[in-house]
């Protein structure tokens, strides 16, 4: 199967780099991304938003010209989402890694720009259960591979037009919720809970990780990849 991989904010195409190899050894051919403007300065990378993103993803989708399944984690699941929601027929599955689903009209969230792009925080700004994982020795490794975004992505509303993109099976890869867990918190999200509970085929699976899984357990994540990519609808 060919699988689509995208990063989260900061992060480009070597940072699913263990989790590719395995996914190659599983058998499948595998196509991680670096989105537009990553690492670029501002001048070049100003007028890059959420829409040019999904646009990049959908290219890669359409450069297969095969069913794909297309994996996303974190801020990158919002990009998932939009290539679900443009190439419904085509994507036969959508892999959401530590984040949800988002609603039409929703960012990824808010961040401090620097010289008009959005720089790394450092692990030191998340909170200590999404980098508990992560011992001395791997974030002084990843941090250097990080690069900022453009402004404008982060807070970018992504915009969906498609019901039909409810009807692609997704599967929750969540670093500690289990399903129950994760119904409960989506109760108090509002919209982000409707566009759950409208996805006709899901399942949620526990890693028992923190944010970054392919970081700290790569082999296990594209086990659980590999598992929900040969999930039968």
């Amino acid at each position: 199967m060919d699988i689509i991989l995208i990063p989260g904010l900061w992060l480009d195409a070597s940072s699913w780099g263990e989790v590719t190899t395995a996914l190659e050894q599983a058998g499948h051919t595998v196509h991680p991304l670096t989105m537009p403007g990553v690492g670029a300065p501002a001048p070049e990378s100003s007028g890059i938003g959420m829409s040019a993103w999904v646009e990049a993803a959908v290219a890669a989708v359409d450069a297969v010209g095969g069913p794909v399944v297309v994996v996303g984690h974190s801020g990158g699941g919002n990009v998932a989402w939009g290539v679900a929601d443009a190439r419904p027929a085509t994507v036969s599955r959508v892999v959401f890694v530590d984040t949800v689903a988002p609603p039409s009209g929703f960012g990824i969230g808010e961040f401090d720009d620097v010289d008009g792009v959005v720089p790394f925080p450092g692990w030191d700004f998340f909170p200590a259960e999404e980098v508990r994982d992560l011992d001395d020795e791997t974030r002084a490794r990843t941090a250097p591979l990080t690069r900022s975004v453009p402004a404008r992505v982060p807070a970018d509303q992504i915009e969906l037009r498609d019901a039909a993109r409810h009807r692609v099976p997704v599967t929750f890869l969540m670093g500690s919720y289990d399903q129950e867990t994760l119904e409960s918190e989506l109760a108090e999200w509002g919209p982000y809970a409707d566009e759950y509970r409208a996805i006709d085929d899901v399942e949620v699976v526990r890693m028992g990780s923190g944010h970054w899984p392919q970081f700290s357990m790569p082999q296990r994540l594209a086990d659980l990849i590999d598992a929900a990519v040969t999930r039968r609808r």
